[in-house]
């Protein structure tokens, strides 16, 4: 009976000091910071997060997530309430997204800064300020994810109609067309060959061309040159050209001379013709006028033998 009452004090005497070491241990654990309260709010999952998980302030711990709860005012809405040490650089434009350590997939808040509002957010625990949570990395790569799914079944789709019998058929014939074009290019080398060996003649022919062109020009420029020569002679003073032109103002002057002696002769002969004419008409019209000479001229009005004429 006194062995079960001296075990039955060790057990109460172990208990008690178990007891007081975790006491103990709690009370020197306790954190006596006291935190700001924060609240998160976000539509999208948030695996792997838990209570007392870290929150981190760009790599740096600063509190602790107290609890996440489901927003009673907005249906499928989380609340994800956190504390963060006083000094931390909470400001209007500080937002979180979830990061995962390692491989473990245990979550945790990251917070960051994108500097678009400067302004210090003020917080209290009646009233906790509201901070926008952003879909972390793997959240994207989830959704861009699905979208490439997406493009991807769209593109296999299109593969599938692409490669129906009568498609393949039609790139089957393109390729036999590609393969005989390719055959016909091979025997283009061979078919240029005889031109390309009469290239080195043409080329020297060419050459003797543009060598009798080249003499060609050089005569022609001794020729313009010559002619430059024989217009600046006929151009110059007492040239040819003003030789001339004083011989065709000596003519001029001749001609005007013969012209002041030759009119007078000129009319006297017109009046001469005129007479010989007349004669030759008188002539002609009475034969007997070289015997017995002109005939009289009729009387005129008021002379005698004057007859009017009937009308």
């Amino acid at each position: 009976m006194e062995n079960k009452s001296h075990a039955l004090m060790a057990g109460i005497f172990t208990l008690a000091l178990l007891v007081a070491g975790i006491l103990l241990a709690m009370w020197f654990n306790r954190d006596r910071i006291e935190r700001v309260p924060f609240e998160m709010a976000t539509k999208l999952s948030v695996p792997g997060l838990n209570p007392q998980a870290d929150v981190r302030y760009r790599g740096l711990d600063v509190g602790k997530v107290d609890e996440i709860i489901f927003d009673p005012n907005v249906p499928g809405q989380i609340l994800v309430h956190i504390s963060v040490r006083p000094g931390t650089p909470m400001t209007q434009s500080t937002y979180g997204v979830l990061g995962y350590q390692g491989v473990t997939g245990i979550a945790y808040v990251q917070l960051d800064d994108d500097g678009s509002k400067p302004v210090k957010l003020t917080s209290s625990k009646d009233k906790p300020a509201r901070i926008e949570m952003r879909p972390s990395l793997f959240d994207n790569l989830q959704t861009r994810g699905l979208v490439i799914l997406q493009q991807t079944e769209a593109l296999t789709l299109r593969l599938n109609r692409l490669l129906t019998p009568d498609n393949q058929a039609v790139m089957l014939g393109a390729f036999s067309d590609i393969s005989k074009a390719a055959i016909a290019l091979e025997s283009i080398p061979a078919r240029l060959e005889p031109t390309l060996s009469r290239l080195p003649a043409l080329t020297t022919q060419a050459s003797d061309t543009l060598a009798s062109v080249q003499r060609l020009s050089d005569d022609t420029g001794k020729l313009v040159s010559n002619f430059s020569g024989i217009t600046t002679r006929l151009q110059a003073p007492d040239g040819t050209l003003d030789r001339l032109a004083t011989t065709v103002d000596q003519l001029g002057s001749v001609a005007g001379r013969i012209e002041l002696k030759i009119l007078p002769l000129g009319d006297e002969a017109n009046s001469t013709l005129h007479a010989v004419n007349r004669t030759l008409d008188t002539f002609n019209n009475r034969p007997q006028s070289i015997l017995f000479g002109p005939a009289p001229a009729a009387p005129g009005p008021g002379e005698a033998g004057f007859v009017a004429p009937v009308r």
